[in-house]
């Protein structure tokens, strides 16, 4: 049986590391890749195949699509986009250049990359495209407008190619985590700094009371309901293993529960519940 193969992004640490090491042990070939070259480096240590792709370069996209490619003698198992940051803060404080950042980072830049291999999918009759979205990409939160619209987007996408796709064997799937163990948090903290002045803001206060002592937590105290990124992985696993993979794949009790205020409750009482940082 020849050896499946999947592209796997985000992959420095977190949900893109830990499915680059159980895919390998599963017996995928795996190119796992990283924003920054330092990152791949180590990862080569480690016994993947690791090359360098930005999703806010879209040089290095085009460089590591075509490099997969050469490797693989033009075929492509699967693609697994993963790898996203949030900019905390309030929706009017986030500037014209801010949003523009992340969504290269969290859309286009996924998009493009998406783009450049359905055509290989499509001619070798087959594919699994698997989107890495959110818990916050179907429900809103306080503080997070900016990742929230980048998901949403997400998920719009991926749901009008899941049917443009569906008479070509390409499968496409949502895996939508909520609190899962990895850097996140303190990713966030970087882009935070870099685009919000919050002490200029008319929420000073809030921002002060509230998302700085949750943003800055350094007790190591863990959400209720965090699980590690295995959790992800297995279900990346049904995505790509199973004849029949799902639309969307739910993780952590709180996506579930979201699922259901969402469906079942009117927007103003979802808003109340939903309110909480």
């Amino acid at each position: 049986m020849t050896q499946k193969t999947i592209l796997i992004t985000g992959c420095s640490s977190g949900i893109g590391y830990d499915a680059a090491h159980a895919l390998v042990g599963r017996g995928w070939r795996v190119f796992a890749t990283c924003r920054q070259e330092a990152d791949c480096k180590r990862l080569r240590g480690e016994g993947l195949e690791s090359l360098r792709l930005d999703y806010e370069d879209e040089t290095s996209i085009a460089a590591a699509a075509d490099e997969v490619l050469e490797r693989t003698g033009g075929t492509l198992d699967a693609l697994f986009n993963n790898g996203a940051y949030a900019i905390p803060g309030a929706v009017e404080d986030l500037s014209r250049n801010a949003l523009r950042a992340i969504f290269e980072a969290n859309l286009f830049g996924w998009q493009d990359l998406t783009n450049r291999l359905i055509p290989v999918m499509r001619q070798q009759g087959h594919g699994r495209i698997v989107q890495c979205s959110s818990v916050l990409g179907f429900i809103p939160m306080q503080w997070r407008g900016a990742y929230v619209a980048t998901k949403y987007a997400l998920e719009g996408l991926s749901d009008v190619m899941r049917m443009e796709l569906r008479d070509t064997g390409i499968h496409v799937a949502l895996i939508e985590p909520g609190p899962i163990a990895t850097d996140f948090r303190r990713n966030a903290r970087k882009q935070f700094e870099r685009w919000i002045r919050w002490e200029e803001s008319a929420l000073a206060d809030l921002y002060r009371n509230r998302l700085l002592k949750r943003l800055y937590d350094e007790s190591g105290q863990k959400d209720r309901f965090e699980l590690p990124p295995s959790a992800v992985t297995r279900k990346l696993v049904h995505a790509l293993e199973s004849p029949r993979p799902h639309p969307r794949y739910f993780v952590t009790t709180p996506t579930y529960v979201a699922n259901l205020i969402r469906r079942l409750l009117p927007t103003r009482l979802s808003d109340m519940i939903l309110s909480g940082d």
